[in-house]
């Protein structure tokens, strides 16, 4: 199916990070392989890598020295092609994370740039004589850049970066730059990959300093989508696009640019509605995304492995998030952002915590996951960043949290053993024998949530309750439609739904936060704990009744 991911979880992991074969302290293709059966066992069926390229790892893999060569940390080729096989086997879909607005410096491209100015390879690059004085910089890390031109002596010119001076942008407009992207993409392709995310898409549109894409910018996202068609017509490009929603239609194209888009707009509305207990602002931020119905897919997200940033908010609304989610100086980053991980913000309430993730699993799109978000893990404010987010996962109490044989000052960085977010009260192993764990409600939500392919492929429809604490929406699809009803408040409520007579027979309940009165034919009231939350299904329409195929 050339949609596969309509219908899709994503599991984001970083494998470093994930499980050590071999016991030098860093995780590895070999051991990411033999967690495959508990990541299908979850649900899982696509995975989303972090950087696996060859790398300096001053920016977490995203500073990228080699495209073909993968970090010798994680193992080599025939490791790679054997997790392939086996993700395969188990109907695991993979996509590699690709950063292509920018190389590390330590590339060969860059390095034959900074030699001759002369080069081919320095026309790969950005750069100037001078810095123009009336260019608006665009400062993405805040007091650790001041600009975002650096100055090669070799060459007496600057080269620009949007993000830190260690990595160069490439300039997209060069025809070789953009031959070398081609041969880049078929060479992972024909790796047995099923995709890309890509990172910073907007940033590779915008003129920078020399580099203005003549004509359509988006040209270049075309070009990129009709050539992965053509090589794997089941692949996927799902990108980093933080635009304002207005913009959000143009990377779509007419279905000939994105496949999936991250959806920033959505996530940072979610957030305020936990704030605010007050189903309101998801409401407003589906009201106000554009429809792309035919012509794309969002991808549904709550936390990644960077900072959350909730510049989408209005001013107000930022501030009243940072005070509920990131109280102190230290939990913040770049000034802007929350290096926080979901089971703190939310004060290891698991009740909040199933309402989260509810919402995430039922709003049309495709969810993704931040591994280790499923069993609850937390952060390590010590760590610089960033980094506070990128943790080591927890498999048991066992030493290092059974990441790693290593000992314990070999490990890529430390595990995190004492207190209520150690690996010693919660890991894996523990929450799988245990029914009422996150770990085990994260399996039974997702296994439901792959039965009910309208979540993901549906037409949405809001429905209204008449308490803005109660936000309710149904996804309908063919002669089916599943509805999601998620109480945002510490109240218990008691609200009706405004939905059509015959969309209240042959309604399923589904699924909930407790075991609630079985709904009943012609009722359109409905009863929710605090942080409650219940999912319905039809199944059939009443004799007589049809409804238009999902387009």
């Amino acid at each position: 199916m050339r949609d596969w991911y309509g219908n899709s979880v994503i599991y984001s992991v970083d494998v470093k990070n994930f499980m050590d074969s071999n016991g030098d302290g860093v995780g590895d293709f070999e051991g990411l392989s033999g967690t495959l059966d508990y990541l299908r066992g979850l649900g899982t069926d696509c995975l989303w890598l972090l950087p696996i390229f060859a790398s300096p790892h001053r920016d977490n893999g995203y500073d990228v020295c080699d495209y073909y060569s993968i970090d010798e940390q994680l193992g080599d080729f025939g490791n790679f092609a054997k997790f392939i096989e086996e993700a395969e086997d188990r109907g695991i879909r993979v996509m590699v994370d690709l950063p292509l607005n920018h190389t590390s410096i330590d590339h060969p491209w860059f390095q034959e740039a900074k030699r001759d100015r002369n080069s081919r390879f320095h026309d790969y690059y950005i750069w100037c004589d001078e810095p123009p004085d009336d260019e608006p910089p665009k400062i993405i890390f805040g007091k650790q850049q001041t600009g975002n031109w650096c100055y090669a002596p070799e060459v007496n010119r600057y080269y620009y970066h949007t993000f830190y001076n260690h990595e160069a942008d490439l300039n997209l407009t060069n025809p070789r730059v953009r031959e070398e992207i081609e041969n880049i993409v078929r060479f992972w392709l024909r790796q047995g990959i099923y995709g890309f995310r890509l990172d910073a898409v907007p940033h590779m549109l915008r003129e920078k300093g020399s580099m203005a894409h003549p004509g359509d910018a988006h040209r270049l996202l075309k070009d990129l989508r009709s050539f992965v068609d053509v090589q794997k017509p089941t692949s996927v490009l799902l990108a980093e696009v933080d635009v304002p929603p207005k913009e959000y239609r143009e990377f779509f194209g007419e279905g000939d640019e994105l496949h999936m888009a991250l959806n920033f707009y959505l996530c940072n509305h979610i957030f305020l509605a936990l704030a605010r207990r007050d189903g309101e602002p998801i409401r407003q931020a589906l009201e106000t995304l554009p429809d792309i119905r035919g012509i794309g897919r969002w991808a549904n997200f709550l936390r990644n492995h960077d900072e959350l940033d909730l510049e989408r908010l209005d001013k107000q609304g930022y501030e009243q998030a940072l005070r509920e989610f990131a109280p102190e100086e230290d939990m913040r980053a770049f000034g802007r952002g929350i290096r926080r991980r979901m089971a703190p913000m939310l004060q290891d309430d698991q009740r909040r915590l199933e309402l989260a993730y509810s919402l995430l699993l039922t709003l049309p799109g495709t969810p993704v996951l931040l591994y280790g978000d499923e069993i609850g893990i937390g952060e390590d404010l010590s760590r610089k960043g960033r980094d506070a987010v990128r943790l080591l996962m927890q498999w048991s109490s066992e030493r290092n949290g059974g990441f790693s044989t290593a000992e314990s000052d070999e490990l890529i960085h430390r595990a995190m053993a004492d207190g209520s977010w150690g690996f010693r009260q919660r890991n894996v192993t523990d929450q799988r024998r245990d029914p009422a764990s996150l770990l085990n409600w994260f399996s039974r939500a997702i296994h439901l949530r792959s039965d009910c392919p309208e979540f993901g492929r549906g037409e949405l429809r809001l429905v209204e309750t008449g308490d803005s604490r109660v936000f309710a929406h149904y996804c309908a699809m063919d002669h089916r439609f599943t509805l999601a009803v998620h109480n945002l408040s510490d109240q218990p409520v008691e609200t009706d739904l405004d939905i059509p007579d015959q969309d209240t027979e042959y309604l399923l309940d589904l699924f909930g936060d407790r075991k609630y009165e079985p709904w009943e034919p012609g009722n359109k009231r409905v009863a929710l704990e605090p942080y409650g939350y219940r999912w319905f299904r039809r199944t059939q329409f009443p004799k007589g009744e049809r409804s238009e195929p999902d387009r």
